[in-house]
This record gives structure tokens, C-alpha cells and sequence, in this order.
């Protein structure tokens, strides 16, 4: 995606990504790709450590393997806001006794600002199966890594060695402007997490190390909070200037 705007417009990007966004741009990043076409990057709920990952629902999901019973079951869309996923769901939460009667704060934290009257869940896109196997292997294992085909035989042939090659957050090139914005409710990019993803990166000028820290902010609140635009979007593009 980077390369083919980069490619339409002749511009270096400025890139914005939340969540598993962030992973994408880590992942990228640390293995030098694309880094010649990106401006800056702002990163909301960095997702690169899950080791501290308070979410108990999402933990129990994956302490549970429910991403790979999916995936094995040949469901390859993983859609949070309903089907075979949506139950499961449930499922966990009744046999683990945690109360999901409001799914969007167990999961994501107890997001301080969204408009009541939505369910935010139900309008998340939907993505790979594949992709929540990964989250599941990274909260577990506690690194961050690239996907773990399950047996040495499958990592030798992707990767020429048997575990998944780790990815190196001290290799993201430190001219790269970087903005991490996070909140202090955020069950899921967990401010510990966050501190461990901010030593690995290294000394960097402070100038293009960033900070944007809301103590009231959980996940969801970073793009759906009503007052986002002045509390993380107006310091995203304050940063975009500087740049």
C-alpha cells in the first residue's frame, strides 16, 4: 500500500496506524522495507509487546488457541462483531466466568469517551484469521516475531531456520520521525508494553520520538473518542508539520 501511493503520488508518506496498524509499520520497518517512502509515523495503541497484555478476555482467547480452532475449522475471516467468532467469544466468557455484558470495555479497556448510544465492536473491520493466530502466538510468547507456522519442518521452509525470526525494534532506522500515542486504560497496547517498545527502540532525538500519553484514553478512544480531533489528531498534525 505504501508503495503503490508512493509510486501514484512521487511523495514520501506520512503514515498513520492503529493497533494492528502499528504492527504492520513495526514489522516493515525493522526489516528496513518502505522506510525510503515514509515521512514520518504516527502509531496509535502501539501493538508491539503483548507479553503485559491485561485483557482478560483477550488473553483467555488466547491461552485458549480459539484463533487457531478457527482457523483449522477453514473460517479465514475473523469478524469481531459477530458468526462463529462473536460466539466463541461468549463461549469464553461464560465458561471463564469474566463479565463481557459490556464487551467493548473487557476487551478494550473502559474507553472514557465514545458516544453511548453506539456499539463501536460491531463497526471494527474484519481481518485475517491469520492475523489473530498471530496476535495469540505474540501474547503468549511475550515477543514480537514473525508468524510461527507450528512446527520446525513449515519455519525452515518460510524463514531457513526452525522459530520465526524476531523482529528488531532497534533497527528501525532512527530518522524516522516517530509519534506513539497511548493510553493509561488501554487493556490491550498496555502502558508496560508500551515502556518495553520505547527501550527496545533506543536513543533517538527527542524530536522524532514522540510522545502523546492519555491517562483516561483506552483502546478504542483514540479513533472514535468525540473529543479525538483536539486530545490525539491536532498533536498528530502539529507533529505532520514538523516534518
Amino acid at each position: 500500500m505504501v508503495q503503490y501511493v508512493h509510486d501514484q503520488t512521487g511523495q514520501k508518506l506520512h503514515y498513520v496506524g492503529h493497533s494492528l496498524g502499528t504492527l504492520m509499520a513495526f514489522g516493515a520497518f525493522s526489516r528496513g522495507e518502505v522506510v525510503s517512502m515514509v515521512r514520518s509515523a504516527s502509531l496509535l495503541c502501539p501493538i508491539a509487546f503483548l507479553g503485559q497484555m491485561p485483557s482478560l478476555l483477550a488473553r483467555a482467547a488466547a491461552d485458549a488457541f480459539i484463533a487457531e480452532d478457527l482457523y483449522w475449522l477453514g473460517l479465514n475471516e475473523f469478524a469481531p462483531g459477530g458468526g462463529p467468532a462473536s460466539k466463541l467469544v461468549h463461549d469464553i466468557c461464560s465458561n471463564s466466568g469474566i463479565d463481557c455484558s459490556n464487551l467493548e470495555d473487557v476487551l478494550t479497556g473502559p474507553n472514557c469517551c465514545l458516544n453511548v448510544s453506539k456499539s463501536y465492536l460491531n463497526d471494527q473491520q474484519p481481518t485475517a484469521t491469520k492475523n489473530m493466530v498471530h496476535l495469540a502466538q505474540m501474547i503468549r510468547q511475550g515477543n514480537i516475531a514473525m508468524y510461527d507456522y507450528g512446527s520446525e519442518d513449515e519455519n525452515n521452509k518460510h524463514y531457513g531456520q526452525p522459530t520465526p525470526p524476531e523482529y528488531n525494534m532497534s533497527q528501525i532506522p532512527t530518522d524516522i520521525p516517530l509519534l506513539l500515542a497511548y493510553g493509561g486504560k488501554d487493556l490491550i497496547s498496555d502502558v508496560k508494553d508500551v515502556q518495553t517498545l520505547i527501550d527496545k527502540l533506543g536513543g533517538r532525538d527527542p524530536e522524532k520520538l514522540v510522545m502523546v500519553y492519555k491517562d483516561e484514553y483506552a483502546h478504542l478512544d483514540f479513533v472514535h473518542a468525540i473529543n479525538a480531533k483536539q486530545v490525539v489528531y491536532n498533536p498528530i498534525m502539529d507533529f505532520f508539520n514538523l516534518h
